[in-house]
């Protein structure tokens, strides 16, 4: 699908200039760096739709770990007494 977009002067140079370094051509640095910030913009609406369903859940059965029995949790990880993933509690 084609789409036109309008960028001004100095972003079509800034573009034109990093293509040139990059051996590649403008389309593709632009269809890049579209497709990076539509993958971070994705990943970040679903961490924000985790978090808000993790937060319905824990209003709703009070269940929860600590911040600190998390830290201690992580802390363990690679070494010989790692420990299991924690309870949660109310």
């Amino acid at each position: 699908m084609a789409t036109s977009i309008k960028i001004d002067d100095e972003l079509k140079a800034r573009i034109q200039h990093l293509a040139s370094q990059r051996q590649r051509s403008a389309h593709w640095i632009m269809r890049e760096a579209i497709a990076q910030y539509v993958e971070r913009e994705e990943a970040r609406e679903s961490f924000k739709q985790e978090a808000l369903a993790s937060w319905a859940a824990y209003r709703e059965t009070g269940r929860h770990l600590t911040g600190q029995e998390t830290r201690e949790w992580l802390n363990s990880w690679g070494k010989e007494e790692e420990t299991a993933v924690p309870e949660c509690h109310e």
